[in-house]
């Protein structure tokens, strides 16, 4: 069987109109994205002090948190009309990362109406597997507002 990525992305996803990651979270951790094609898309984390856990490897839930992001600002690129939450992640860590930067990339596994399913391999600046991921996102209507008193 051949399996071929998903071509979901519009054409005009660079990593310079990807804005979910100058905030929160994804800000914090210093993830940046790199790279878009209608078929993936890429970020980069520095594994650094706010990325280390005590013995100074990338901590797991750090590499979590870039799947996360990335699935979730896919998804959003996707269906950017609905409200895009998490629902499901699992990760396993491969290899240790000490230095440099880790980078994520997203691959869809599944786009439906309520649910998409995201591959995000994440790999070390040599090119090392380090960490892979699947997540589930909930695609829901968006709420609507209380009405204005």
């Amino acid at each position: 069987m051949n399996e071929q990525s998903l071509a979901v992305f519009p054409s005009d996803a660079a990593p310079a109109n990807l804005s979910s990651a100058r905030t929160g979270l994804a800000a914090h951790l210093g993830i940046e994205f790199t790279e878009a094609s209608p078929t993936f898309l890429r970020a980069r984390m520095p594994v650094d002090e706010r990325t280390k856990q005590p013995f100074g490897l990338l901590h797991g839930g750090a590499s979590v948190a870039l799947a996360e992001t990335l699935g979730s600002v896919a998804s959003h690129l996707v269906s950017p009309e609905r409200m895009i939450v998490g629902l499901e992640i699992n990760a396993n860590h491969i290899r240790a990362a000490r230095d440099g930067y880790v980078h994520g990339t997203v691959t869809a596994l599944h786009i439906g109406s309520s649910t998409h399913v995201w591959d995000i391999k994440i790999r070390d600046d040599d090119g090392r597997l380090v960490c892979v991921s699947r997540l589930t996102i909930a695609v829901l209507n968006r709420p609507t507002p209380p009405p204005m008193v």
